[in-house]
């Protein structure tokens, strides 16, 4: 028998089909029932079950392959979620909030191996003969920070982080020239970076990181 929907507003048809996700114990990867299940079952208009599902598809919830149908998303397809949301400016944000606190730890925590691994991404970076070289390296200097702090969710929380932004649309990034400059900005405040986390100067190594990542910010976005 068809369960007849009522009137429902759009916060109750999420919080309905929320509910049944997590009673149902659906896990990353499993197909949800069709949606003419999911309206009999939830007692939701077509409407309303499209808009929930939306809305949970732009967090990266779940993921919809047409001819395939409706998917619980795993970790790497929520974050690429999450990517296609944010905006460039959104997720320097969040950078700009989350990694000078890692670099505070750092400085409390950081070995003399994580220090050379940091003094040796760094010279490669500013040796780099691409940008795509030097970005590579960018990355993993900031991850080498995340890995002095010697704690493992913090170093997950940052690859969460760093996986999210590669999902974003950045859009094309004009480059003056084929490779970074010798004089790139970067270079001297990644060396600063190194510096007050060496010297363990945890508000110094903060201020720095915030500095540096205001700057990208404002080269990217002026």
């Amino acid at each position: 028998m068809t369960t007849v929907a009522l009137a429902i507003s759009d916060p109750d048809a999420l919080s309905r089909l929320r509910g049944y996700i997590e009673r149902r114990g659906f896990a990353a990867g499993d197909r949800l029932p069709p949606e003419r299940a999911l309206i009999d079952e939830l007692g939701l208009t077509r409407g309303a079950l499209r808009r929930a599902l939306a809305t949970l598809e732009r967090e990266g919830a779940i993921w919809r392959h047409v001819g395939k149908g409706t998917f619980v998303a795993g970790a790497e397809e929520t974050a690429a979620g999450l990517g296609r949301t944010m905006t460039p400016p959104r997720m320097m944000q969040a950078r700009i909030c989350i990694e000078p606190a890692l670099a505070r730890e750092a400085a409390l925590h950081a070995t003399a191996r994580d220090m050379a691994e940091m003094g040796r991404v760094l010279d490669r970076a500013e040796a780099a003969g691409s940008w795509p070289d030097y970005e590579a390296q960018d990355d993993a200097f900031h991850r080498a920070v995340a890995e002095a702090c010697d704690n493992a969710l913090l170093v997950a929380l940052f690859d969460e982080l760093n996986t999210v932004r590669r999902a974003v649309a950045w859009g094309a990034v004009a480059r003056r020239s084929a490779r970074p400059p010798a004089d790139h900005t970067s270079h001297a405040e990644h060396r600063r970076i190194i510096a007050a986390i060496a010297g363990r100067d945890a508000e110094e190594a903060s201020a720095a990181m915030r500095r540096h990542l205001k700057s990208v910010a404002d080269r990217l976005f002026p």
